[in-house]
């Protein structure tokens, strides 16, 4: 294992915890599932940055593909979710 310190993962993995950590606290304050599924999400992409920067990316490409695309779909899902209260109001 390799560490691998690119500035721009290491600023990617910082802001998607910072991400996270905001997501919880609005869930927490306001009960809102949309900042969870968000924050949840760039905790996965943050889960992804980290494989990379420690020089697993090779070992494990099946896997970072696969937390990815669950991260964006829990995106997509989220903003469907917006975008559906608001046709219904």
């Amino acid at each position: 294992m390799q560490l691998n310190l690119d500035p721009v993962l290491m600023i990617n993995l910082a802001l998607c915890i910072v991400i996270l950590v905001m997501g919880i606290w609005e869930y927490t304050k306001s009960k809102s599932l949309l900042p969870l599924y968000i924050g949840i999400a760039f905790g996965l992409f943050s889960v992804s940055h980290l494989v990379t920067l420690l020089g697993m990316a090779v070992a494990f490409s099946g896997g970072i593909i696969m937390i990815r695309l669950l991260a964006y779909v829990l995106v997509i899902f989220a903003l469907y979710q917006v975008i559906a209260r608001k046709k219904s109001a």
